[in-house]
């Protein structure tokens, strides 16, 4: 089952761009991602094949910044404050899941396990569940 573009929005939190924006970077990652595993590109890190994931998490904490900058001045704090907040969580935990991932395939360590990197994915799960249940 697919969801909806306005019961992503309802559900993420996240704007209509904000999602496109992080389709595009799923994109460019996929692309990236294919060249360094195929060996297209062997001067490839990959931090450089994460670019784009971080360049999205950046520019929709910006643009989430900005919308709740304009929601205070427009006198609705509490939806300001609450919008900040969850987007900075959902991003965050995906900025560290990125991070130890990317980690991970770089130095190949065996003190960093998967359920260690995986953690942050399983907080976003259960967060999004709460809010799924909250919003329905």
């Amino acid at each position: 089952m697919l969801f909806s573009l306005r019961e992503l929005v309802q559900w993420l939190g996240f704007a209509t761009f904000e999602i496109f924006l992080h389709g595009l970077a799923l994109l460019a990652f996929s692309v990236l991602l294919v060249l360094k595993v195929d060996g297209q590109a062997p001067a490839l890190s990959w931090w450089i094949v994460f670019v784009p994931f971080f360049a999205a998490d950046g520019l929709s904490t910006y643009f989430t910044t900005i919308v709740s900058v304009r929601l205070f001045q427009e006198g609705e704090k509490r939806l300001a404050v609450l919008r900040l907040f969850w987007i900075l969580t959902i991003l965050s935990l995906k900025f560290v899941f990125e991070m130890l991932l990317c980690q991970k395939l770089v130095e190949h360590t065996r003190e960093l396990w998967y359920g260690l990197i995986m953690s942050p994915v399983f907080i976003l799960l259960q967060l999004l569940m709460i809010r799924a249940c909250r919003v329905n």
